[in-house]
């Protein structure tokens, strides 16, 4: 993460970065937990995980927090902090949108749809990939900038890649005989929410790309 032209407070932030960046993918990873015990039926434990999630985008948030202030402190120059508070507050979304998932899914409760199962499955797994190649193209901003811009490409296609599931898994919910109009209607929502942890992904990745840019001049 660290460039040696950079000084004490800017190797800071790249710390404080990189611990927001594991904090979201915490926050995912307990949310992966959370559907695949849900699918299971297994409700007690799906809600443990729900809890799981809310303490990990807690603590995400936190780490948002820090490095605004070590921003604000005097770390970079001016040109240059608000680039990286906005990419803070871009990859701290990841994490409120697979909250809000979470919340919904055992707020609602609909009816497992057990045919779909692994196709959910699918998405969250699209969905959360897109993040991971988003944290390598964050890695790699402060160390290779043609690197970082050629994953948020990457990114951008996981994106894509994760909307074609959530399309394909909607319409399967839609056609569905044996699925009741509430769970169409809940499920339709989880999707779509499961589905912006993919879009805030490639939201924070157009950030990178643009900060890279700047730094290739």
């Amino acid at each position: 993460m660290r460039m040696p032209i950079f000084g004490g407070k800017e190797s800071n932030v790249f710390d404080a970065i990189e611990e927001h960046l594991k904090a979201v993918e915490g926050v995912l990873e307990a949310f992966r937990e959370l559907v695949a015990a849900y699918l299971e039926e297994d409700f007690e434990r799906a809600k443990s995980f729900e809890e799981r999630v809310s303490e990990l985008e807690s603590e995400a948030d936190k780490l948002r927090r820090s490095i605004e202030t070590m921003l604000y402190e005097g770390a970079f120059l001016p040109a240059n902090r608000g680039d990286y508070v906005h990419l803070s507050e871009q990859v701290d979304q990841v994490a409120d949108a697979a909250e809000s998932a979470a919340h919904t899914l055992i707020l609602a409760r609909p009816r497992v749809p057990i045919e779909l199962k692994g196709e959910i499955m699918r998405l969250v797994d699209s969905a959360i990939g897109t993040y991971e190649l988003l944290i390598d193209a964050v890695r790699a901003l402060n160390s290779n900038v043609d690197k970082a811009i050629e994953l948020t490409k990457a990114v951008e296609d996981a994106e894509e890649s994760a909307d074609r599931v959530e399309y394909t898994v909607k319409g399967k919910v839609f056609e569905s005989e044996t699925i009741s109009t509430y769970a169409k209607l809940i499920w339709n929502q989880i999707l779509t929410k499961i589905g912006d942890i993919a879009d805030r992904a490639e939201d924070a990745s157009d950030q990178v790309m643009l900060m890279a840019i700047k730094r290739r001049g």
